[in-house]
């Protein structure tokens, strides 16, 4: 005779502690996404990019520039190649900025990374095409034709449109706005 292995569910108990632990789970799973507005970075907003403080001489600067009429930080540093790659990029590089975030690993300098950069290369060529064909400034010398094609653009004009910001310190003043209190007011009223 065969001997059967009998396989009994498991005892109450457990059931109750798996259905709290899960609960408690999803309840800082959703205290997170609300406090971190998640949901704000699937927009084009460039208020998004204060959500975190250290952007925000990024943010000043781009607000007092030429750009701010016409591009959002999206448009400069995400490539538009196509939806996928747009999104996937977003994906990688908010995660990344999360965790930096999250673990309180700023760098006092933001620097752009690699991939950063190809990206804002191919939208200063994507806006800035017409500009860059135009035959009046291509016959006026081999010279700066040589810059065009060769360098990044941002080797001339690094200060475009985010100017000489530095670091969080190097404008400690910079005005961004800022949303009231995340914490719902019946909390606010119930602690105080």
């Amino acid at each position: 005779m065969k001997k059967f292995i009998e396989i009994t569910a498991p005892p109450a108990r457990w059931k109750l502690a798996a259905i709290v632990l899960s609960g408690v789970l999803l309840g800082f799973a959703i205290l997170t996404i609300y406090f971190s507005k998640a949901w704000s970075y699937l927009s084009e907003d460039p208020k998004t990019c204060v959500n975190c403080h250290i952007m925000a001489p990024q943010y000043a600067s781009w607000a007092h520039s030429a750009h701010r009429e016409v591009a959002t930080c999206n448009d400069c540093h995400v490539p538009h190649d196509n939806i996928f790659n747009k999104y996937y990029f977003k994906a990688m590089d908010g995660l990344r900025h999360a965790t930096i975030f999250t673990l309180r690993n700023e760098p006092q300098v933001i620097r752009i990374r690699a991939a950063g950069r190809e990206a804002v290369q191919q939208n200063c060529i994507r806006c800035h095409l017409e500009l860059i064909k135009d035959e009046k400034l291509l016959t006026q010398t081999e010279y700066f034709h040589h810059f065009r094609t060769d360098r990044s653009c941002v080797h001339c004009h690094r200060e475009t449109p985010h100017g000489r910001v530095n670091s969080l310190s190097s404008a400690p003043y910079t005005r961004v706005p800022i949303e009231q209190s995340p914490i719902p007011e019946w909390i606010q009223k119930a602690t105080k």
